[in-house]
């Protein structure tokens, strides 16, 4: 009785072992060829990006003003806010504040400038303004694809 138990514990380890490679040669199959969908869609979509950045020029807006809603705002006023955040860390006890009006100026910073930028699409013909946004969906789609398959 127990040869034959042997027996069959044996001969199911052998038949979970061949099924086992059989997965995993399957397994490396399709991650190979998911690797490679995903490496193309990266190409596809790099291309693409880069051809649209390429056909945007990008300029400066109205010069010294910027305009902030409805109000305009001079150059020099912008910094005014990063100016008293910076005297207050160096008077106040409580650096806190000095830190959070700091941070405003440099927000304010930014923002004026990012807002003072104007971007230019260049024409182009039909054919590469499809072939442009192709490649970028096409490859974000093959990117997309393979990271969130179960």
């Amino acid at each position: 009785m127990d040869k034959k138990l042997k027996r069959l514990e044996e001969e199911q380890r052998r038949l979970m072992k061949e099924i086992d490679n059989m997965n995993v040669g399957s397994r490396k199959k399709s991650s190979s060829g998911s690797l490679m969908q995903f490496l193309i869609g990266l190409v596809l979509m790099g291309a693409g990006l880069f051809w649209i950045f390429q056909s945007v020029r990008v300029s400066t807006g109205y010069g010294s003003i910027y305009t902030i809603g409805g109000w305009g705002v001079p150059n020099g006023t912008i910094i005014i806010p990063l100016l008293i955040g910076i005297v207050m860390l160096f008077v106040m006890e409580r650096k806190i504040f000095g830190w959070i009006v700091t941070g405003i100026g440099v927000a304010v910073i930014l923002v004026g400038i990012i807002t003072s930028v104007r971007l230019h699409f260049y024409g182009t013909s039909l054919f590469e303004y499809i072939l442009m946004f192709g490649f970028t969906l096409v490859g974000g789609g093959l990117v997309l694809k393979n990271l969130f398959k179960k």
